[in-house]
């Protein structure tokens, strides 16, 4: 099975710098794959011609440049790159992914745009009202997958049933696991609290097929107390930014220690093969690339500074995501909860709200 992936190449901070190495390095681990740059021919040719093997991937055809004469800001409203930028390289990417010509879609542009302009063209899957914004987050033992990180930040319990089916989906998909646990984010563990929402989500996931744990709390996060964590947009983008916050504090503390006169760089130097255990473990990197589910087509938002190496990881995320057909695990859970009554049918859909936008 060949995956082709079409790549915003022109989405970011860095752009081309970033996405052409990322897609050349992805290619040389992925024999299967081939990609779609999408973007300003004259950029991608210039990029690629400094990029060291680019012509050996060209002739085998694994690796081709389509032409979108427009780029989305990273700080462009959402209706504005949705009526105005048609031509833009993250919506000719999406639309390759609307036609059937690409598998996936990979940007590191403008969130709130991809978010927008992907519910627009490739409308929701059967029984998904919203879409929601899922990564991976790095926990003591392995990852865990949380949702939502900001799409959506009010949400009904109904909602949040949906985020932990295609979260649950997402974590068989990419980590091979047929039950992972799911966890309800709330402000204790017992079952009475959190405001009315959460707490008829709890019962809703209780008599749910998944694997529900209960409440988490924001501790149990990072302990990988479950394999997936639901919350609504706005609780959940707090949490992430307060998380990178932390630790961009952490590593800036760390390192003016080890600076802090001759003896912290010499214990620095003693101690560096720990520190580089560490960097690996922590490296947000290794985790870039979150998921837009609840879509007709698999669209991965990477960083927005991601450099290649980075960037190289949320293709390969999309990539799995494909091979191992998320699409149809979402689509198979949600009609099963359609067919017992544990959800039902909402007026109009996203479909015809992605219409009005």
């Amino acid at each position: 099975m060949q995956i082709t992936i079409a790549i915003d190449a022109m989405g970011g901070d860095h752009g081309p710098s970033a996405t052409i190495p990322a897609a050349l390095q992805f290619l040389g681990r992925s024999s299967d794959c081939r990609v779609l740059l999408v973007g300003k021919p004259d950029v991608i040719e210039a990029e690629l011609s400094r990029a060291p093997g680019s012509t050996i991937v060209r002739d085998s055809a694994r690796l081709k440049v389509v032409e979108a004469a427009e780029v989305v800001g990273m700080d462009e409203d959402i209706r504005s790159a949705i009526r105005n930028k048609k031509n833009s390289s993250m919506r000719v990417a999406i639309d390759l992914v609307k036609s059937g010509e690409a598998d996936a879609c990979v940007s590191a542009g403008n969130t709130g745009a991809l978010m927008g302009t992907a519910k627009f063209v490739l409308k929701t899957l059967p029984g998904i009202d919203r879409p929601a914004i899922c990564a991976a987050l790095p926990t003591r033992d392995g990852v865990v997958y949380t949702l939502d990180l900001g799409a959506n930040a009010e949400c009904t319990p109904e909602h949040l049933l949906q985020f932990a089916i295609m979260g649950a989906m997402l974590c068989t998909a990419v980590e091979g696991k047929q039950s992972p646990t799911v966890g309800l984010l709330n402000i204790g563990s017992e079952d009475i609290k959190g405001n009315e929402s959460v707490k008829a989500a709890g019962e809703l996931l209780k008599a749910s097929h998944l694997n529900f744990f209960g409440n988490v709390e924001g501790t149990d996060i990072y302990k990988g107390t479950t394999d997936v964590v639901v919350c609504d947009g706005f609780v959940g983008n707090v949490m992430l930014k307060t998380s990178e916050g932390m630790a961009k504090m952490m590593a800036d503390f760390l390192k003016a220690e080890y600076q802090n006169g001759w003896y912290s760089k010499f214990a620095a130097a003693i101690s560096l093969p720990v520190i580089r255990r560490f960097r690996h473990k922590m490296d947000h990197r290794r985790f870039n690339g979150a998921a837009l589910l609840g879509l007709k087509g698999v669209v991965v938002k990477s960083h927005g500074s991601a450099d290649a190496f980075s960037f190289s990881h949320a293709l390969q995320r999309a990539a799995t995501e494909v091979e191992h057909g998320l699409l149809g695990l979402i689509t198979v859970e949600i009609e099963r909860l359609y067919a017992e009554g544990m959800l039902t049918p909402k007026a109009a859909g996203s479909a015809q709200e992605a219409d009005a936008a």
